[in-house]
């Protein structure tokens, strides 16, 4: 079940999408609760109705993902086990585009290709290799044949032995390739990446960092509810800008590329909202996970 926050104004940035579960997840504290109070105030802050945040702490408890020690807003939720894997950046990843952000991971100029013809009765092996392809930013060039630009072999090939599919896969990398006429590479990548939706997701999350720092710079100081709010909010937007983004080479990607801003912003944001953390409350398990993956010197974004 989601919610959408109410439409914002002119001046104020779209919020992303949450859901009821993902806020649950993203208000565990570091001793594995979540107190029902800061839940049903920052649901609200949303746009969720309590109906929702009940009917949601309802089935996390039906399912085993939680239990319940009191009732309504003086209610702790106490996770059985951590279940924060849904809104966890992927530490890797993550430090891997802030790398590139700062020039530190050059494309060499080489295409890593991939390809596999996998029989009907292995269909969901088939499928699954191909959808790890795809998470892992390969482009499918026509069926069975993928690229990428950045050295994902090791990673495709731990995937097609899990599966029991690696004689039927083939690997190779080229200085040269051509689609149809085309073979210089930032066009190359406009044809085969969707590099405007990707772009466009990064000027949203750059977007919401900017409104939400600015609001913490201001002298009234944000209340603990925004800065809770705002934290949800941060993670859902990487999360969307981040998802769905290959990590292209810079060499490839139109400069100045939204996503180096959107990310240096996202990261002063988080470092603003982590040093108003009171370490008596507990921090969020959000801010232990977003710290493993922004470790590195940071950039401050273009002007």
């Amino acid at each position: 079940m989601t919610s959408r926050p109410p439409a914002a104004s002119a001046a104020e940035p779209a919020a992303p999408e949450i859901g009821t579960r993902t806020l649950v997840f993203g208000l565990i504290r570091e001793d594995g609760t979540v107190d029902a109070g800061e839940l049903y105030a920052v649901a609200e802050a949303l746009g969720m109705t309590d109906q929702q945040v009940r009917l949601c702490v309802k089935r996390l408890v039906a399912d085993g993902r939680f239990t319940q020690e009191g009732r309504g807003r003086k209610a702790r939720l106490h996770a059985t086990a951590d279940p924060t894997g849904s809104i966890a950046p992927d530490v890797e990843y993550v430090r891997h585009a802030y790398r590139q952000d700062q020039g530190l991971a050059p494309w060499d100029g080489t295409w890593h290709l991939f390809a596999f013809a996998i029989p009907e009765t292995a269909r969901q092996a088939r499928d699954t290799l191909r959808d790890a392809l795809l998470h892992l930013g390969a482009a499918p060039l026509q069926g069975g044949l993928y690229v990428s630009a950045n050295a994902i072999g090791d990673l495709v090939e731990a995937h097609a032995r899990h599966l029991g599919v690696l004689p039927s896969l083939t690997r190779l990398t080229s200085r040269d390739l051509r689609v149809g006429e085309e073979t210089e590479p930032t066009r190359l990548a406009a044809l085969l990446w969707p590099i405007r939706p990707i772009a466009e997701r990064h000027e949203a999350l750059a977007a919401l960092a900017a409104a939400r720092l600015a609001r913490l710079s201001e002298p009234a100081a944000a209340t603990g509810t925004e800065r809770l709010t705002y934290a949800i909010e941060l993670a859902a937007a990487f999360t969307t800008a981040m998802a769905p983004d290959p990590l292209l080479p810079p060499e490839l990607l139109p400069q100045p590329w939204p996503g180096t801003r959107a990310r240096a912003l996202a990261a002063r944001c988080w470092d603003a909202l982590a040093a108003e953390e009171d370490e008596a409350d507990g921090r969020l398990r959000l801010f232990r996970l977003y710290d493993r993956a922004v470790t590195a010197p940071r950039p401050g974004p273009p002007e």
